[in-house]
């Protein structure tokens, strides 16, 4: 029985069409990740999961059950099975660690005690400090043990790790791994491609509230047909402008995005590619401002798949 399916979701404000027909299936245990960038109907779509919104369209199941409309203690039966951080989660300053998760603990007939769920965040030395005196890294990490003190089947995380510092942020990868290790399923929304890479087993790519892409992260990046991607500038002033057509010629080239003043190539072959671009660059005259590799990631697939980079989308 996979942990969520739903077929032709659709989530609409008004005119504004939000989720436009999102079929998607998270199997039992897996970590699956939503991606794309702000207003993408992520967020939408895990509310209507979550049993925080109605759909206007399309059939939802979570953990083998419909959410029921009117029937309060089935759905308090089934919310008691997830555990659920929003995108923004707002604590009682005054309130001490310990005592937050006492009272998100009240909450559920099954629970872990106050001491595993520390441990499991590695929040011990909190325990007595109020939340206003955490660091964001540490409200985040609080914020997912209210998730987990309830021990749910299913752990809903919408961008848990915006905002927070590298450090932080793979602490609380840590905590998302032994979650997992312990047979939950994870489904989290992120605009961080480099954590959907670490995390999510598989993967979709949404935006403008349709999914485009789906896949493991090593299969979607597959899909570009090349490993790696080089980008260049050319210094100013220059007479020469990128041609989409002389580049795609170049050897190793498997495709060209032009941007100003970026210039990315999909490459299969760097060690031919980048040889063949300097040498065009040398016939024109042309001087380098910027010249970088990398293997190629989800963004890539991104950028590949809309034109636009995920920043700024």
């Amino acid at each position: 029985m996979p942990g969520i399916s739903c077929r032709g979701l659709v989530k609409r404000y008004g005119d504004v069409v939000a989720v436009a027909g999102v079929d998607l299936t998270v199997a039992d245990g897996e970590c699956f990740g939503l991606l794309g960038p702000n207003g993408a109907g992520k967020t939408t779509t895990i509310e209507v999961l979550e049993g925080l919104t109605s759909p206007d369209g399309g059939d939802v199941e979570v953990l083998g059950a419909r959410w029921p409309r009117d029937d309060r203690d089935g759905a308090r039966a089934l919310r008691e099975r997830l555990g659920i951080q929003l995108q923004e989660t707002q604590l009682a300053d005054k309130l001490t660690v310990e005592e937050t998760l006492e009272l998100f603990r009240s909450f559920y007939r099954r629970s872990h005690t106050v001491d595993e769920v520390l441990t499991l965040v590695e929040l011990d030395e909190k325990r007595r400090a109020w939340v206003s005196k955490l660091s964001g890294g540490q409200k985040q990490r609080l914020a997912v043990a209210c998730a987990l003190v309830g021990r749910p089947d299913l752990l809903f995380l919408d961008e848990p790790t915006t905002g927070l510092d590298p450090q932080s942020r793979r602490q609380l990868w840590d905590v998302i791994s032994r979650f997992r290790q312990g047979g939950g399923t994870v489904l989290l929304t992120t605009h961080y491609m480099e954590e959907a890479e670490r995390l999510c087993d598989r993967v979709a790519i949404m935006d403008h509230g349709r999914i485009i892409a789906q896949g493991t992260p090593l299969e979607l990046i597959a899909s570009l047909g090349a490993e790696h991607v080089v980008e260049f500038a050319v210094a100013a002033p220059s007479t020469w402008r990128p041609d989409a057509a002389e580049l795609g010629a170049l050897p190793g080239v498997r495709s060209v995005r032009l941007g100003e003043p970026r210039v990315a190539l999909t490459v299969s072959e760097v060690h031919r590619a980048v040889p063949a671009l300097l040498a065009l660059l040398e016939r024109h005259g042309a001087q380098l401002a910027l010249l970088s590799t990398h293997t190629a990631t989800l963004e890539d697939v991104f950028v590949s798949l809309t034109g636009r980079e995920l920043r700024d989308a």
